[in-house]
Parts: structure tokens; sequence; C-alpha cells
């Protein structure tokens, strides 16, 4: 570390939400239980602040913070706002729910302290700090997931924290490994070493260590935890684990492709697109014939990690691939977490069948799922529509043409059972019981995340022009 740039105010969108963590959690000892809302609100302020802190930092050079450790570029700002766009998300969804619990508090805490760690994942540059980022990423994570503590929710934490326990460590292996093959932990040092150091020692640690981040992005190998985890955690909670840390991941995987290793004797891009292949095709095989809409969406966001790994095998082949992957994580996060804020709005609305006659019960809910779940898909306008495009067009222009047609294939594949949703809701005369207890505030999210996801398809060009440019040195 040189001691020359340890500015926190580098950090402030870090710094802001970590901050109010804290301060919440002494508020919400000394407020009463119907005031605890304030500690939520605060938690909002500091995601916004940090949006325009991000924004701002943004507009400036690209550059390192903390010596190398940390950069400001363009995948870290865009990392940044769209993690604290989802964030204030799920707090909007989470606080009508939560409106005097006991914890309330508690759970905006750990919601911030999650947020943090998939910050700080988004923009290490060094593997001691990645190691950080995955911990805080993942521990207060495992608190949300069994926050309701019945029987769903134990199961479901158990999962996530012995799945995240068993691959962090392997990771802390790899990171080990890497350390001892290149004799640094800090990106740009590590670039030079391993390219000159013993192949297979740089394969097992880069193995180890892509297992521990593929965990948190919910991908193959390490998804074993994401449908019960996200079958039995709240909604709320349940569309937080399925954006937010895989912003964060998916970010770091990018980064780790892009300067350490992409001068590294190992086949880096056939391995991923092996790992993308697997994660599309099981995620869409598995989600054909689900009838809880809950692990439905958590296979949906399995086979969404395939394709948000094309633009990370091609790193450094193609010019197309950094901005193909910013819009697509831009994209996917406002339209999951549309479709979650559905299933937040109906709460008793469980299985698929429950959403019959949706579009008479609730005509604007049911557009805002058709919107989402056909957004999904790749239906044009909607902003996945582009990303999808720009993630097959980096494919191809850095020669796997291969690859962009299985993913096209699994996209085609994937309609089925979004229809399988659909249909019921659409052409079902008859409505369910199950929907007429609705939560205004969720349905709200839902139709604003639908159009947003719109919006960002329409205006994709101007968005991709500023999501270009070189990652920090």
């Amino acid at each position: 570390m040189t001691g020359m740039n340890e500015n926190p105010l580098d950090l402030l969108p870090e710094v802001l939400l970590a901050a109010s963590a804290v301060l919440g959690l002494l508020l919400g000892a000394w407020l009463p239980r119907r005031r605890q809302w304030l500690t939520g609100a605060l938690a909002g302020a500091a995601c916004i602040g940090g949006i325009v802190a991000a924004a701002i930092a943004a507009a400036g050079p690209v550059e390192t913070a903390f010596g190398d450790s940390f950069a400001i570029d363009p995948v870290t700002a865009t990392s940044r706002i769209v993690i604290l766009s989802g964030t204030v998300l799920v707090l909007a969804l989470a606080m009508p729910r939560m409106h005097a619990d006991p914890r309330e508090t508690e759970f905006y805490v750990l919601l911030q302290l999650a947020a943090v760690g998939a910050l700080v994942l988004a923009g290490a540059q060094d593997l001691l700090l990645l190691a950080a980022g995955y911990l805080l990423a993942g521990v207060p994570a495992y608190a949300l997931a069994g926050f309701r503590k019945d029987s769903p929710g134990t199961e479901a934490a158990l999962k996530y924290y012995v799945v995240g326990a068993l691959l962090g460590v392997l990771m802390l292996t790899g990171i080990t490994v890497l350390l001892a093959a290149g004799r640094a932990t800090a990106y740009p040092m590590l670039r030079s070493e391993l390219a000159e150091a013993p192949g297979g020692l740089v394969a097992v640690g880069t193995l180890a260590l892509l297992a521990g981040v593929l965990f948190k992005a919910g991908g193959v190998p390490g998804h074993f935890w994401v449908p019960d985890t996200v079958q039995g955690s709240p909604a709320p909670v349940a569309a937080f684990l399925t954006t937010i840390p895989k912003i964060g991941a998916l970010a770091a995987l990018y980064r780790l492709a892009a300067v350490p290793l992409a001068d590294a004797d190992l086949p880096w891009a056939d391995l991923v697109a092996v790992l993308s292949v697997a994660s599309m095709t099981l995620g869409n095989l598995a989600a054909f014939f689900q009838q809880d809409v809950k692990r439905l969406l958590a296979y949906s966001t399995i086979s969404q990690v395939g394709y948000l790994l094309l633009p990370v095998a091609v790193a450094g082949r193609t010019d197309l691939d950094q901005e193909a992957l910013l819009f697509y994580l831009a994209g996917y996060a406002l339209t999951n977490l549309g479709a979650f804020a559905v299933v937040c709005a109906l709460p008793d609305a469980q299985a698929i069948d429950d959403y019959r006659g949706l579009a008479r019960a609730h005509p604007a809910l049911l557009a805002s799922l058709v919107v989402c779940l056909l957004g999904l898909v790749g239906t044009p306008p909607t902003a996945v529509f582009l990303g999808k495009l720009e993630v097959f067009s980096a494919a191809v222009d850095g020669d796997y043409t291969w690859l962009a047609v299985v993913a096209a294939v699994n996209t085609v594949a994937s309609l089925f059972y979004y229809l399988r949703w659909i249909g019921p809701a659409l052409l079902s005369r008859e409505p369910a019981g199950d929907t007429r207890t609705t939560s205004r505030t969720a349905a709200v999210i839902a139709f604003g995340a639908a159009t947003g996801s719109v919006v960002l398809g329409l205006v994709a060009g101007t968005v991709l022009d500023v999501l270009g440019g070189q990652l920090a040195p």
C-alpha cells in the first residue's frame, strides 16, 4: 500500500452505507417499536446519497484507492449505482412488512451490511479485499435468509450457510495458493507474476477462487443453495439475495478475468464458457415444471448467471465485453426485482395456480408481471433484450459463436416456464382467492420496475456509451 491515496472520500458510497448501518443500530436501541421505520428511512437516504456520490465519482478520472486495493472505474461506478438502487427497492418492499416488528432495525442493518459487501466485491482489486467482501456480503445474508425463524426460514439459512462456509473456505484456499504462486495479492502485480508461475498451481488456485465467487453469483457449481434458500426466505430477502450479491460477484469475476488472469497460462475462457452453458441449461431445465413461484424465479436467476458469464468468458477478447456485462446487470437487476415485487404484492399467492384470474382482479399488476417475465426472456424493447443482444454480440466478436448459439437456444427454451406462469394469470376467468390480498406499495414498485425496464431498453444507446472506458490500472 502506497499511503498516497488513503482518502475515505474515495469510498464515500461504501462509507455512507456502513455508517448508516452503525447509526441505525444505535438508534434502534432507543426508538420505540413503532418508530423503528426511521432506521429504514435512514438506510434509504444513505443509499440515495451513495448513488449521488457514485455518479459524481464516475465523472472523474479512473484511479485506485488505498494503494491498488480498490478500483474506481466504470465497472465500480456502474455496480455502485445498480447495487444501491436495488437496495432502495428492496428496502421499499420490506418496510411495510417489517413495520413495528420487534427486530425491524436489525433487518435494515443486515440489509445494508450485505449491500456494503457487494460493493466491496465489485471494486476489489486485491485478493484479500475480495475475501473481506465475500464475508461481509455473506454473513449478514445468512441471518436475513432465516429472519422469520420458522421452519422454511431455518432450512433456508442453514443450507445457505453450509454451502457458503464450504465454498468460502475453498475460496480462501485458492487465494492462499495464488499468493504462493504470484507472491502478491494485488491484481496488477499478480498479472505479471502469474504469467510466469507454474501452470498447475495457478489452475488449482483459480478453480478454488472461482468456486467461491460463483457461490455468491448463484451459478454452477455454487448454485445448490439458491432454490431452497429463495423459497424459504421472505420475498423481499429472496429479491435481495438473487440480485444484489450477484452484481458484486459478476463484477468481481470480470475484473479477475481482465486483470490478474489475463496473461496466465490458463484456459480461462473455455472454463467460464462451460460454466456458462451449465448454469443456463441447468437453471432452465429445473425451472420447467416448478409450481412455487419463488422457486421458479430462483432457477431463473441461475440461468441468468449463465448469460451474464458470456462477457466474462470473452473478457479482453473484444471491445464489447465490459459494456455488455454492465448493461445486462442493470437490466437484470431492475427486471428481476420487478418480478419479485409482484410476488411481494400478492403475499398469499405462492403457486402458479394462485395467480389465476389476475388479469381481472389486478390488471396493472398482471401487466407488470408480463413485462418483467418476458423481459427476463429477452423480449424487446426491455433492457434485458438489449443486454442479451450485447452479450451475444460480445461472444460472437470474441470468437465464441457456439456459446452465443447455445445461449440463444436456452433463451427460447426459457419462454416455456415463464408462459406457464403468465398463461393462467392472463387467460383464466376465475380469480383465485389468494390474489385478493395485495400490498399497494409492492404493486407500485412492480409497476415502476417494469416501466423502468422498458425505458432503460429504449435509451440503451445512450447508456451503453457511458459504460465503456478503461479499468483501473
